[in-house]
């Protein structure tokens, strides 16, 4: 009987500790002194790509945004697709027109027509957004994190309305690692305070729920915030969150799939998942407080 109750109190306690991340609880606020409006340039060359380091190239120069869209970014982007026609409400999200893809009959593929699809829920308690007076702005402790709950069409949607485009997991490889085979894009090994992962133990972790919510954009940049001491973790071209805080949609659509993919790990991954080499992927509809993206040009 004794060893019954306290395997029950045991249990009890374990499924107190794992209740899910309240996303909507104040944030402290930080201002990590890195431009979410800035660009990187990487060169055009040889690299080295996925876990077997197989070569590739692009004989191109390229930029790409150094961080994360950020939710103030983002709002700024719906208020003017909107406004021009481009995206428009209704049933309680934001959507826009898709061309759609070629189709090819794969065993488990899916049609993806031309059409409207979804770019974000509007009243998803997760969305760091708000919509008031028929206007979208960041949530004030939210402005500068990465955009999440965005689709891969949402996402796709912003880059393309600046002329720009969502990276190809090519170039979003070459921009997190280099030139080099290393597994981070700050080098070969990592410390918890490299990046945004599972037991981070940064001032938005909340280790009472095993979870943490993002960070604000370039976080992890060698500053020390409210006592906890980041490392510069950039990648060699400068890129911040390259690893950990969200997954990032990247641009390519494969032959007899239907699903898009990520890179780049989440807050609530583990650290031996934000090799430079690890993906993830969902259907184009899908969106997560763990998922967000930047644009290439």
């Amino acid at each position: 009987m004794k060893r019954c109750l306290i395997v029950l109190i045991f249990l009890v306690f374990i499924l107190t500790a794992c209740g899910s991340v309240d996303l909507d609880a104040p944030a402290p606020v930080f201002d990590t002194g890195v431009d979410p409006e800035s660009w990187a340039t990487i060169p055009a060359g040889e690299f080295v790509h996925g876990q077997f380091d197989e070569p590739a190239l692009i004989d191109y120069d390229y930029e790409m945004m150094v961080t994360d869209v950020t939710n103030a970014q983002y709002a700024a982007f719906l208020n003017a697709a909107i406004e021009d026609g481009t995206a428009s409400i209704t049933d309680h999200q934001v959507q826009g027109y898709y061309a759609g893809d070629k189709f090819n009959g794969g065993r488990h593929e899916v049609e993806i027509p031309a059409g409207d699809y979804i770019y974000i829920p509007i009243n998803d308690p997760a969305l760091r957004l708000l919509f008031e007076d028929g206007t979208f702005s960041a949530k004030t402790d939210w402005v500068n994190h990465p955009m999440t709950m965005v689709s891969w069409f949402g996402a796709k949607a912003y880059c393309e309305y600046y002329g720009w485009h969502l990276p190809t997991e090519l170039e979003w490889e070459k921009a997190a690692r280099g030139t080099d085979n290393r597994p981070f894009p700050w080098g070969e090994t990592i410390a918890r305070n490299n990046a945004n992962a599972i037991a981070s133990r940064d001032p938005f972790e909340d280790m009472s729920s095993f979870g943490s919510r993002t960070t604000p954009v370039g976080f992890y940049n060698g500053n020390v915030y409210d006592g906890y001491q980041t490392l510069d973790s950039s990648s060699p071209y400068g890129l911040y969150d390259m690893a950990g805080n969200v997954w990032q949609w990247t641009n390519d659509v494969y032959e007899f799939q239907h699903y898009r993919y990520m890179r780049g790990g989440s807050s609530i991954v583990y650290e031996n998942q934000l090799r430079i080499w690890q993906r993830n992927n969902a259907a184009p509809t899908f969106y997560s407080p763990a998922v967000g993206f930047r644009c290439a040009r």
